[in-house]
Parts: structure tokens; C-alpha cells; sequence
């Protein structure tokens, strides 16, 4: 069993989204990234399919030419390679679910 909390030990970064990883599972990685109003994930997209979850806060989610504002407690699933950025317009925490085969390192480089 792995336990691990969104809320607790929250550390902003200044220049870029804060982006941690919480569970690495037999499955999935569960990341953890922590926005400042105002940051951005520009346009990136990833190798397989991703699950994003607001735990906490509002961001504007881009994709596919549409925003869709997403706030606490929304979940989106996206398939892969699909183009997409994320804006937060207060304090976030989101959760990134990750296929197993999926790398911490490409998340941190958006």
C-alpha cells in the first residue's frame, strides 16, 4: 500500500508550475503540479493517454481551440497526442495521472 496526500507539503515554484511526483503505482504515476495564478503549461502534448484532475483552485484548459474552465473537483481525460496548455486563473493543485510508460522528466520540461 502507498499513501500520499495533494494537500499536504505544498511548495510553489516562481518561474514555472511546480511539478512533483506523489504515487509511482504497478500502473500509473501520479504527479502532482502546483500552479501560481497566472502560470501557464504552454501548448505540449504526451505519448500516451493522461487523466487531469483539479484538486484544488481553477484553470483555463486548452485543447483542440477550445478553453475549457475547470475547477475544483473537475476531471478531463484526454487520448494521446492530443495538443493541450493549461492556465491557472487563481492558486491550483492539479493531479496528472500518467500511463506507467510515461516519463516525470517530459512533464517537468513543458
Amino acid at each position: 500500500m502507498k499513501v500520499a496526500s495533494f494537500l499536504e507539503d505544498i511548495k510553489f515554484n516562481e518561474m514555472k508550475p511546480a511539478v512533483s511526483l506523489l504515487l509511482d503505482t504497478d500502473f500509473s504515476k501520479e504527479i502532482r503540479v502546483v500552479f501560481k495564478k497566472g502560470q501557464t503549461m504552454e501548448d505540449h502534448q504526451a505519448p500516451f493517454a493522461i487523466i487531469v484532475q483539479v484538486i484544488k483552485g481553477s484553470i483555463d484548459f486548452g485543447v483542440e481551440g477550445e478553453v475549457k474552465q475547470m475547477n475544483t473537483g473537475d476531471i478531463i481525460s484526454l487520448k494521446p497526442q492530443v495538443v493541450h496548455n493549461l492556465t491557472a486563473t487563481e492558486e491550483s493543485i492539479v493531479r496528472l495521472s500518467l500511463s506507467k510508460s510515461d516519463t516525470l522528466k517530459r512533464v517537468k520540461n513543458v
